[in-house]
């Protein structure tokens, strides 16, 4: 969210007025308002399911998620999947959309209007300026203690028998702000990591490589004896090797891009010495032809396209939309064509890597809000709830039985509507990603099904991740000004500089340079923030 909220306010409140109009933004007719709770409780059994109610609640979603889907099913309220929640929770939602891709500027837009949903779908965590506390205190979202308490009773089970997501979701003075997406099994955590041509491994006779030294044999053999114009490709936009964030390579030398901890103490890895070496190996690589020569504007569409032309040999990808996507194009052209998930590379043959992809069991914090303004906060708790109930939560992961799912030996397996085509009917018809609800590891076991998928996640599950990454925080509204303010400087010259040398337009030597800059820019006084931070987590 980098505009100001006040940014524009008249241009915003007029345009916003019309799209509320157009999306018939509307709560309804209030049931709840001047009544009190035990007034609440005795017309609507908590926890009991469809509500009676002819109140229609209005939610704003980020629509970029579900764009294929839209070009199906023009609105949400068409998705199967909509109509069925409505039906089996009793109430009516009118869903409010930003355009594709403008979902910061139009959320702005709504809060300087005052003109709110009563749901709120956004991660307030890492995307509202000063996080959870500040958009409370500027009235944008309400405190939901009492509300959880009184109106969720799945939740509050849930979070009360795993007090590592309860410790996620609420900040340091221990408020709840929302609702939760929560990845119910470890194996869930991990669905990203290194892929490699395994037929190209088994035609050079040549094994999966663990270390740097492996890698760099690896990437020459495909240079040389495959023909490969960009044996490695990364995504690099919108910084150089953006698809390293989790710590491929980089953790090699011991480091991250960004901020780590080590016996909790926090660090960032461009100020350690491991980032010289990380840099010195990848100016190497550039130089020696074994990464793409384009590494620096290399987006999605380059990189899938670079993978299944034989042009690459090895990225970084996802089970799904790597393995899944790349396997399968491969397949067509050439049926021996094969795909292998790699190791997160290290130094020393038989180290485990100290980094890794992997999610914490709630991803985004409590990214569900309630509009202090909703004349129904009791209902859309209640609405909200359901996903964490045994029946709802097996409803947001397969969605509807006989339609997108059947029961074989008590295992939900999804039918040929959703096999046939995962890209796209999985989210007509299910939320299993992304959802106020508990995430099945059976709904993953079947959409990454291929033995390549299934391999892959148990390899890349084998880290210390746990151990040097950072928790979800959260700093003080004060100290998140002051860290972005910060670190936004700071970025801009680690990125800079990575680019410069990597590419060779600035000599390795320029590093000790760019330290002493970095301290100018006050980077220690970024990472005390996040020391703070964090302490104040470890107390929660």
């Amino acid at each position: 969210m980098t505009h100001s909220f006040k940014r524009g306010r008249a241009w915003a409140l007029g345009l916003l007025s019309i799209v509320l109009l157009l999306a018939g933004c509307s709560s309804g007719q209030s049931s709840t308002a001047g009544k009190t709770d035990e007034d609440y409780a005795k017309t609507h059994k908590i926890g009991s399911y469809p509500i009676q109610t002819d109140v229609v609640l209005t939610r704003w979603t980020d629509s970029t998620p579900f764009a294929q889907q839209l070009a199906v099913k023009p609105t949400l309220e068409e998705f199967p999947f909509v109509q069925e929640l409505a039906k089996r929770t009793g109430v009516q939602e009118k869903y409010v959309l930003p355009a594709v891709n403008q979902a910061n500027e139009q959320l702005n837009m709504m809060f300087a209007s005052g003109e709110y949903t009563d749901i709120i779908e956004w991660n307030f965590l890492q995307n509202y300026p000063g996080g959870p506390e500040k958009a409370i205190r500027d009235g944008n979202i309400m405190k939901l203690n009492d509300l959880f308490a009184k109106y969720a009773p799945n939740l509050t089970q849930y979070l009360k028998e795993h007090p590592e997501v309860d410790k996620q979701i609420k900040t340091d003075d221990g408020t709840y702000y929302g609702f939760p997406f929560i990845r119910g099994d470890d194996y869930l955590k991990t669905y990203g990591g290194l892929i490699l041509r395994k037929d190209w491994l088994d035609e050079l006779g040549l094994k999966v490589p663990t270390t740097i030294d492996e890698w760099h044999t690896v990437l020459t053999a495909f240079k040389e004896k495959k023909g490969a114009t960009a044996p490695l490709t990364f995504v690099s936009t919108p910084r150089l090797f953006d698809d390293l964030q989790t710590g491929a390579f980089y953790g090699a030398f011991g480091v991250k891009r960004d901020f780590y901890m080590e016996n909790g103490k926090v660090k960032f890895g461009p100020m350690e010495p491991g980032f010289k070496d990380f840099l010195t190996t990848m100016h190497q690589w550039y130089t020696e032809g074994l990464l793409d020569k384009d590494i620096a504007t290399v987006d999605g569409k380059i990189r899938d396209a670079n993978m299944t032309s034989g042009k690459s040999g090895a990225s970084y990808g996802l089970a799904g939309g790597g393995i899944g996507k790349w396997l399968a194009a491969l397949k067509a052209q050439d049926p021996k064509a094969d795909l292998v998930g790699a190791p997160y590379p290290v130094l020393h043959k038989g180290d485990t890597p100290m980094f890794g992809q992997k999610d914490f069991s709630a991803p985004a914090g409590g990214n569900f809000a309630i509009s202090p303004n909703s004349k129904n906060p009791e209902l859309a708790v209640q609405l909200l709830d359901y996903g964490y109930s045994k029946e709802g939560a097996l409803f947001f992961n397969f969605g509807q039985e006989g339609v997108s799912y059947t029961i074989k030996n008590g295992y939900p397996t999804y039918t040929n509507l959703i096999k046939d085509n995962y890209a796209q009917n999985l989210t007509l018809y299910t939320r299993a990603t992304g959802g106020p609800t508990i995430q099945d590891k059976r709904y993953y076991e079947q959409y990454a099904a291929l033995p390549q998928q299934k391999a892959a996640v148990q390899t890349w599950m084998k880290t210390d991740v746990d151990k040097y990454q950072l928790p979800p925080i959260s700093p003080t509204a004060e100290e998140s000004a002051e860290f972005s303010q910060i670190i936004n400087e700071v970025n801009t010259l680690v990125d800079e500089t990575t680019i410069k040398i990597v590419l060779g337009t600035e000599p390795i030597d320029s590093y000790d340079e760019f330290l002493q800059k970095l301290k100018v820019l006050n980077i220690d006084r970024a990472i005390e923030i996040q020391q703070a931070a964090l302490d104040r987590y470890n107390k929660r």
